[in-house]
């Protein structure tokens, strides 16, 4: 597997988790020194630092609880494209631009369906974009990693 393949994959381990606000799944994926940065982009004014977060254990913990729980027959998805990947023998970094999309189903009604209705029942709505920015380092073989920005292109409150 090519280094820009795993680097791609650690992205959709961590979209993943995000979605299933799993963070001891989340912790893995970064160094135990590892920082996360929070950031709302101001526009012409440049970012505003939101928070940071830490070690493994802080980000595990504000992953399993600083995020809201899903709503009953709800979820997210986090969502990114554009990856633009560096390597530099044991360092790498990918920028990527993502949406976080809220889904929440309709229950099915006791009686059923009514007539005539088919398709998807529910809604998605796009609740953030922006761009992660990670950066990456390889220890004993394994990318982890070791610094990530997260920049909202929405005001966020953190």
């Amino acid at each position: 597997m090519s280094t820009e393949t795993e680097i791609r994959q650690i992205v959709s381990r961590y979209t993943r988790a995000a979605d299933q606000r799993d963070g001891e799944a989340l912790a893995q994926l970064y160094e135990a020194d590892a920082v996360v940065e929070v950031h709302y982009h101001r526009g012409p004014d440049g970012t505003e630092l939101l928070g940071k977060l830490s070690g493994g254990a802080q980000i595990a913990a504000a992953m399993s609880t600083a995020m809201a729980p899903h709503p009953p027959l709800g979820w997210s998805h986090h969502t990114t494209y554009d990856h633009l990947v560096s390597v530099d023998g044991d360092e790498a970094s990918i920028d990527t631009q993502f949406i976080t999309f809220d889904v929440v189903g309709l229950r099915k009604p006791e009686g059923g369906w009514p007539a005539g209705t088919f398709g998807a029942q529910g809604t998605i709505k796009p609740i953030e974009s922006g761009y992660y920015r990670f950066s990456f380092r390889r220890t004993d073989g394994v990318w982890r990693i070791s610094h990530q920005d997260v920049i909202h292109d929405i005001p966020y409150v953190y």
